[in-house]
């Protein structure tokens, strides 16, 4: 069966943010109308389906490179800031729309809170069962649309 290690993430991730919509499993708040990604942006998303885009791409993230922190992912989703005369400086993405995706994530029961040793620091958030089934379900379907864009795929 095809995982989603095989299938690209530009294919991938659209489909994936059907699905997490059509199971109501991720909603945008009223707030993130008028909220923009990080202090790196100028104006707030144009897309009317960017929060279930970024969810997918989080969910995504954290299934390959899990267990992974909000520290992690704001870097991930940051960019280079503008500072006019003087040189770019990468900056972070906002962890506040990152917590809110990630809160939303595990009350689907998608991800988990992974912890360490009583009393110690935690080690971020990993994908539930429930999570890596809906990634290779998605996976799946993508496939043949995978295969007939990339020639190498045919043997996933």
């Amino acid at each position: 069966m095809t995982t989603f290690h095989d299938v690209p993430a530009d294919l991938l991730i659209p489909a994936l943010a059907e699905r997490l919509s059509a199971e109501e499993a991720v909603s945008r708040p009223e707030w993130a109308d008028h909220v923009k990604t990080g202090v790196h942006r100028e104006r707030p998303p144009e897309h009317s389906d960017w929060w279930e885009v970024r969810a997918a791409a989080i969910l995504r993230k954290i299934g390959s490179q899990g267990p992974v922190g909000v520290n992690h992912l704001a870097q991930a989703f940051g960019g280079s800031r503008d500072r006019g005369a003087n040189p770019d400086r990468a900056r972070s993405g906002s962890r506040h729309i990152i917590r809110s995706i990630l809160q939303q994530l595990e009350q689907a029961g998608m991800i988990e809170l992974q912890m360490n040793a009583p009393g110690t620091v935690t080690l971020g958030r990993n994908l539930t069962n429930g999570g890596h089934r809906l990634l290779d379900e998605v996976a799946n379907a993508v496939r043949p649309q995978a295969a007939e864009l990339y020639a190498g795929l045919e043997k996933y």
